[in-house]
């Protein structure tokens, strides 16, 4: 996956991919970067793979996304990702393939936006969130 220099330039290149489509704020493009590494930690663990790839699919991405969500934002988390626009699974991918076309996230030739197409309803975003205790 292509990055850039520093978190400054990686940062701004996301605010500049955000400006140029217009559809969804650089918090929304921050967010979907940051819930990837998340969710391909949770998926593949923390080591890096001999191939130097820890590839997730659209169906796991959303998922991971949705905890992501969860564990940042708790019961506001849906209300965060419908601020920044993204209202359904569909978004996610819009998102993930705009990193794609602007060269900040590599993809298998398997992977499509249809892979992001209702893999859960959005309605139901946070209805098993629970409170987590400390005591």
């Amino acid at each position: 996956m292509p990055a850039a220099s520093s978190d400054d330039d990686k940062i701004k290149t996301l605010r500049e991919v955000a400006e140029a489509t217009g559809d969804y704020p650089a918090e929304a493009w921050e967010f979907v970067q940051t819930g990837l590494r998340f969710t391909a930690a949770k998926v593949h663990g923390q080591a890096l793979p001999a191939n130097g790839q820890r590839h997730v699919s659209g169906q796991q991405l959303c998922a991971g996304l949705r905890e992501y969500a969860l564990t940042r934002y708790g019961m506001m988390a849906r209300t965060v990702l419908e601020r920044w626009h993204i209202r359904s699974t569909s978004d996610f991918g819009r998102i993930v393939f705009g990193l794609v076309e602007a060269g900040l996230l590599g993809v298998t030739n398997d992977d499509t936006p249809e892979d992001f197409r209702d893999v859960f309803d959005f309605s139901k975003f946070d209805s098993d969130y629970r409170i987590q205790s400390k005591l």
